[in-house]
């Protein structure tokens, strides 16, 4: 393990512990936290000044960002790439504008979103002008609800129902980017589940509505949906196996499950609710560069009565390495199901493509 693993997977620890040696770090750094949050309150006080006074400069295109407050874990990608397809077919051209953090993000829109121009660029308000070069009309700014300097049409805020807990620490001390109250500039407040018990969604629900209580707050399930075999991405090499299965192959089979994710433990929920055997899982902090001796460790775990499973954003990554004699390697996607809310989800696509219908020159 990399020290730069180390390093993550240590932070990680003291963000989510009740160990003491946990809580010792955490109030050790957090004076830390509070001048984080002095900074975060000016800037966006900054921010807000320019919006009322109209000193936010126009964006190339309409758009919609799908952002959170902490670091990383509540389904962006996934529910960004739904609702890009969302508009797309709505009638418009969008693309996908995003940093780029890790070598996995912008190869799993790519995979999720099929024909839609995928734009990295650091500088938000560069990648709409890169939209706008190739035709598109409309973006959909992934994890932009920080990134200010440009305007959107919607603000869509992601909380984790799986990765919430009820003290909400700013960083260093926790993975909040922002407080709770920074919702109420949110168009829209979305829950989502993977695995989390109803009590614990219900607790979000209610956390939300106290910090930002004019907001609409719509639901997502992120479920497990088909699962393929990686060698099928773009530059595996293929086996004799079946190529895909429904989520009824898990059941009673044994994984060992592969995981570079900011919530591991969500993941290995969803499988054994599906039925699956969980013999190992090989989780790595979040967007882990995977080397040969990664790919080595896992293989060696697997045998003829065990498969070895993993997220598509794993999969993008571990396919160039895995080896042809060893085990196959399966990854499942999340697919998008709206539990509640549908009608503010539908607003807030709508008025996307009521923006890029105003700005579009008609002809004649």
């Amino acid at each position: 393990m990399s020290l730069g693993t180390g390093g993550r997977a240590f932070i990680s620890h003291v963000w989510d512990s009740d160990a003491v040696g946990a809580r010792l770090v955490r109030g050790a750094v957090t004076p830390f936290s509070w001048l984080f949050g002095v900074i975060v309150a000016r800037r966006n006080a900054g921010f807000d000044a320019r919006v009322r006074d109209g000193a936010m400069p126009v964006a190339a295109l309409p758009a919609m960002s799908v952002g959170n407050l902490t670091v990383g874990g509540t389904g962006k990608t996934p529910v960004a790439s739904w609702f890009v397809s969302r508009l797309k077919a709505g009638g418009a051209t969008p693309a996908l504008v995003l940093r780029g953090y890790g070598d996995d993000e912008w190869r799993v829109h790519g995979l999720l979103t099929p024909g839609v121009p995928v734009v990295v660029a650091p500088e938000r308000a560069v990648g709409l002008v890169t939209a706008r070069s190739m035709q598109c009309d409309c973006a959909v700014l992934d994890d932009a609800f920080q990134h200010r300097q440009v305007s959107r049409v919607v603000d869509v805020v992601l909380v984790s129902a799986d990765a919430w807990h009820e003290s909400v620490r700013l960083l260093p001390s926790g993975p909040y980017r922002e407080p709770l109250g920074s919702l109420n500039r949110a168009s829209v407040a979305v829950i989502t589940v993977k695995a989390a018990p109803t009590e614990r969604v219900q607790a979000v629900r209610a956390a939300i509505r106290a910090a930002a209580p004019d907001v609409p707050i719509a639901q997502l399930r992120l479920t497990p949906g088909t699962i393929r075999l990686a060698a099928t991405i773009a530059g595996g090499s293929g086996g004799p196996r079946s190529l895909q299965h429904d989520l009824t192959w898990l059941r009673g089979r044994k994984l060992v499950l592969v995981s570079a994710i900011a919530d591991p433990d969500a993941f290995r929920r969803q499988m054994e609710a599906a039925g699956a055997v969980v013999e190992h899982h090989a989780a790595y902090p979040d967007h882990h560069d995977f080397v040969a001796s990664d790919v080595a460790d896992i293989v060696a775990r697997a045998d003829s009565s065990v498969e070895v499973l993993c997220t598509l954003k794993d999969a993008v990554k571990l396919v160039p390495l895995w080896p042809r004699a060893g085990a196959a390697l399966w990854y499942v996607s999340q697919t998008v199901v709206v539990e509640q809310g549908a009608e503010i989800l539908d607003k807030a696509v709508a008025r996307v493509l009521a923006a890029r219908r105003a700005t579009t020159p008609t002809a004649g």
